[in-house]
């Protein structure tokens, strides 16, 4: 169970790194904005960076149980890899949304070597790997190619939902998805 000082480090650096930018929050806006000081925030975190991998692995169990429960929804197991989009235009909606986190980081933080690169990288496996279960639960023989596939189209609609400001995105790679699937 992490400090209440940990907490609000994590809870701050979370919502300013998603609604700003890595790069452009710094120490001190962190420090200020959180009401921590600065020797609580070095006890936590040997630096920035450390701090940053931390946010991603908290978000990355968050989201994918926000996901996991989302699709849960859907009763049909052969509709659940579909029921991801669905899930995706909901998250597309929100006001807040500024992209996805990791793609972020990764575009943020292009040296894959980095700590906070690879902590965005596996956050992506997973995503795969969750689809690989989804599509294995609904019987599809394809479902390590598929997820591969279907995980492409999840990150196209999340950059295209950045760019066009709505959930079209999730609905149209839905209906591409409805296809893939009933192609194969």
């Amino acid at each position: 169970m992490p400090t209440r000082a940990k907490q609000r480090l994590l809870t701050t650096a979370e919502e300013l790194f998603y609604a700003e930018g890595i790069r452009a929050v710094g120490i001190d806006r962190l420090l200020q904005e959180s009401g921590v000081g600065r020797a609580s925030f070095y006890r936590h975190f040997a630096s920035k960076d450390d701090l940053v991998v931390a946010v991603l692995e908290d978000r990355d169990r968050r989201w994918l149980d926000w996901l996991r429960e989302s699709v849960e929804q859907t009763v049909d197991p052969d509709a659940r890899p579909l029921a991801v989009f669905d899930a995706l235009a909901e998250r597309f909606a929100r006001n807040d949304f500024r992209g996805c986190a990791f793609i972020n980081t990764m575009v943020e933080v292009a040296d894959r070597e980095s700590a906070a690169h690879q902590v965005a990288d596996r956050h992506k496996r997973r995503v795969i790997e969750y689809l690989n279960e989804l599509l294995t639960e609904a019987g599809r023989s394809d479902a390590e190619v598929l997820a591969a596939e279907l995980a492409l189209l999840v990150d196209g609609a999340i950059v295209t939902a950045v760019r066009e400001g709505t959930p079209e995105a999730a609905h149209r790679a839905r209906t591409i998805a409805e296809r893939l699937l009933a192609t194969r």
